[in-house]
Formats: C-alpha cells, structure tokens, sequence
C-alpha cells in the first residue's frame, strides 16, 4: 500500500469499481499488476484514462499478462498511454508522469 493513496471513501463509485475489479482479476499475477498500479494511481487518472483500465480490465487475464510482460504485443485498442503506464510502473524503466 502507498501513502499517496486514497482512501476508498474519497474515490466516486466509478473508481471504487476499478479498485475492487483491479484487485479480484482471477489470475495473482494479473491482481498485482494492475491491482498496485491502481492503488497508486486511480486518483490520479483521467476519465479517458478509466476508460482505457475498464477495456483492460475486460480483457482476458492471460492475454493482459503477456502484454504486460512483453511476451506479446498489445492490439492497438489496449496499447495506449495508460497501458504504458502500467507496464513502466512495474518496470520502474522510466517515470510513468509526462
């Protein structure tokens, strides 16, 4: 847990949606990566970022993994900015703010 983050009571229902559906993917590996990137994040997000973690999150979990890892490339639809962030997050290649 990071001490930049919110509390769930501070966050719209919206944003505690992702937080509950970013932490419960099915798959441990998926909970974490998407899980503590939303953790840290989710105040953060834009409404055109949300959407992008809602699209990724209704994607398949195996699928998700192995573009997060590099094993695949992403489709155009899921590589965007946001995707990039999370993959940098947990790379700690660069920082993951323009």
């Amino acid at each position: 847990m990071s001490g930049s983050q919110a509390p769930a009571a501070q966050l719209d229902a919206r944003r505690r949606r992702i937080v509950f559906r970013s932490r419960h993917r099915g798959m441990l590996e998926m909970d974490l990566i998407m899980g503590r990137f939303i953790d840290a994040e989710i105040a953060n997000l834009s409404d055109s970022e949300l959407d992008d973690v809602e699209a990724l999150l209704d994607a398949p979990d195996p699928d998700v993994f192995a573009w997060a890892t590099g094993e695949a490339e992403p489709p155009a639809r899921y590589d965007t900015p946001v995707f990039r962030k999370i993959v940098a997050f947990h790379s700690h290649v660069g920082p993951i703010h323009n």
